[in-house]
C-alpha cells in the first residue's frame, strides 16, 4: 500500500481484458481478500488508474465501473479509446491479463439514492459504463423500472449491445432500452430528446457522456418541466493534477477565518487557521462530514457556500452551474474572507 497525497493506492492485477467493441475494452481486476474492503463500491462510481508516461512519469485517468457491486461480478472498468486519448490508447496497446496497475479506491457521487426508484438513464458513448453499473444493480437488488436511452455514432459503436439485449429479455417490462444512432437520427439535441423522455420526467434522471450530450439532456429535461439540476450528471474530464504524485498538489494559504458550518442538523462556529483545508478542520474537531477521495475528483465532500469567499486548490467535478449555485469542495477549500458560512443541508 502506497500513499498518493492523502490517499492510499494499491497495485491490482488485471485478471482479464474483454473486447467490447473495436475501440472499447473492459479491464477485470483481481482484488485479493485483504483489499476487498478498500474496493467496496457503489453503483455508478469510478476508479482512478495510474498510466505510465515517458514524458510525465505517469498520468492519472478516471474510468467508471461497469460492474455491479450487487451481482457478484468482479471489479471491472470499461475504457473506450479516443483519438487523442493517451491513456486509453496505452491501455489498449499494453494491458493484458497479468498486468499490474496502481489503482485508487472507488470514488464518485454518480450514485442512486435508492435502488427502488424508477430510473431514466441517458448515456452517450462510453457514458454507458456507469449507467450499466446502475442498471444492473437496480434490476438485481431494486424494485423500480429502468429506461435507458443510449446514443452512439452507429451500430458498431454500441458497447454492451449483447449484454443489454439479454438484460432486457430477462427483465421484461422492468427494462426499456432505446438506441439513438447519430448516423441515422443526427446528433441528439434537447428538442429531439424531449419527446422521448417526456413520459419519464418523474423518474430519477442520470446522464453520462460528453459535454454536448449532457447539455442536450439538460435542455430536454427543462423542456418537459424538470429542473436541469434534477438531472444527475457524470462528466468525463482530464484531471488537472496527478493524485498519485503528492508533489503536484497545489498549496494554498488563504487567511485565518471563522467558519460557520451547518451539518447534521446543527450549526457550529469554528476557528479556521491559515492554510488548513476545510475538510481537515471539520475532521479535526470531531465532525463527520461526507468525503471520499480528498483530491477534488469525486465530489463526495461538496457543500454549499452561503457566505464569504474561499479558494479551491483543485476542482475536477463541479461544473459552472454548480459553482454558480455556490457549491464548493471542502477537501480543496481555504478561506479568502474572515467570515465563511457553509451548509451540507
Amino acid at each position: 500500500m502506497t500513499g498518493g497525497g492523502d490517499r492510499a493506492f494499491h497495485r491490482l492485477r488485471v485478471a482479464a481484458v474483454v473486447a467490447e467493441t473495436d475501440d472499447a475494452c473492459s479491464l477485470v481486476f483481481d482484488v485479493p481478500p485483504d483489499l476487498a474492503g478498500a474496493f467496496d463500491y457503489q453503483p455508478g462510481q469510478f476508479l482512478t488508474l495510474r498510466i505510465p508516461s515517458e514524458r510525465d512519469g505517469s498520468v492519472a485517468r478516471c474510468y467508471s465501473l461497469s460492474s455491479s457491486p450487487l451481482t457478484g461480478d468482479p471489479l471491472t472498468v470499461t475504457v473506450k479509446q479516443t483519438a487523442r486519448g493517451y491513456a486509453s490508447r496505452w491501455i489498449a496497446a499494453n494491458v493484458r491479463p497479468g498486468t499490474g496497475l496502481d489503482v485508487l479506491p472507488p470514488a464518485g457521487m454518480f450514485v442512486p439514492r435508492s435502488l427502488d426508484d424508477d430510473f431514466l438513464l441517458l448515456a452517450a458513448g462510453s457514458g454507458i459504463t456507469p449507467a450499466m453499473s446502475i442498471l444492473r444493480s437496480v434490476l438485481t437488488a431494486g424494485t423500480g423500472r429502468v429506461v435507458l436511452l443510449y446514443a452512439n455514432r452507429d451500430a458498431s459503436s454500441v458497447i454492451f449491445g449483447s449484454a443489454l439485449r439479454e438484460l432486457a429479455r430477462q427483465a421484461g417490462s422492468r427494462l426499456l432500452v432505446v438506441h439513438w444512432l447519430d448516423a441515422l437520427q443526427g446528433l441528439p439535441s434537447g428538442p429531439l430528446l424531449a419527446p422521448l423522455i417526456r413520459p419519464y420526467g418523474g423518474y430519477q434522471i442520470f446522464a453520462s457522456g460528453p459535454d454536448p450530450f449532457l447539455s442536450a439532456a439538460r435542455d430536454a429535461a427543462r423542456a418537459i418541466g424538470v429542473a436541469p439540476r434534477a438531472v444527475k450528471v457524470e462528466r468525463f474530464l482530464s484531471l488537472q493534477h496527478n493524485p498519485f504524485d503528492a508533489a503536484t498538489e497545489p498549496e494554498l494559504t488563504g487567511v485565518a477565518a471563522t467558519l460557520r458550518v451547518r451539518l447534521d442538523g446543527e450549526t457550529r462556529s469554528l476557528g479556521w487557521p491559515v492554510g488548513v483545508r476545510m475538510l481537515d478542520l471539520l475532521l479535526d474537531v470531531g465532525l463527520d462530514p461526507p468525503y471520499s477521495c480528498r483530491e477534488g475528483i469525486c465530489g463526495a465532500c461538496a457543500c454549499q457556500l452561503t457566505g464569504g469567499k474561499v479558494e479551491m486548490a483543485s476542482n475536477e467535478v463541479l461544473d459552472d452551474a454548480d459553482l454558480a449555485d455556490g457549491y464548493i469542495l471542502a477537501c480543496q477549500a481555504v478561506a479568502l474572507s474572515p467570515e465563511v458560512s457553509v451548509t451540507y443541508e
